[in-house]
């Protein structure tokens, strides 16, 4: 039997890095995503960053936390959407 420790302590707020193209929708997609996971999550905490080309945008979204379960789960859920590129 192994046991799992985690590095993070729960509950806590996490930051999460949402990469795609500088597109109309895109922040409101990742809003709606992370809001199904985490109900208060604020959009006004987002951090956005264009690349160099301006071709596309970073997000940093800081969720809060409950379990390793609710963080994989939202990994998965932006990763699946057809409008991001990459979630860290």
């Amino acid at each position: 039997m192994t046991l799992e420790h985690s590095l993070i302590e729960y509950p806590s707020d996490f930051p999460i890095k949402v990469f795609g193209q500088s597109q109309e929708g895109f922040s409101r997609a990742v809003i709606e995503v992370i809001s199904q996971y985490d109900p208060g999550f604020k959009a006004s905490s987002i951090e956005m960053r264009n690349s160099k080309t301006a071709r596309y945008v970073s997000l940093t979204c800081t969720v809060r936390a409950t379990s390793r379960e609710q963080l994989d789960t939202i990994y998965q859920a932006l990763c699946d959407h057809p409008m991001v590129v990459m979630a860290l």
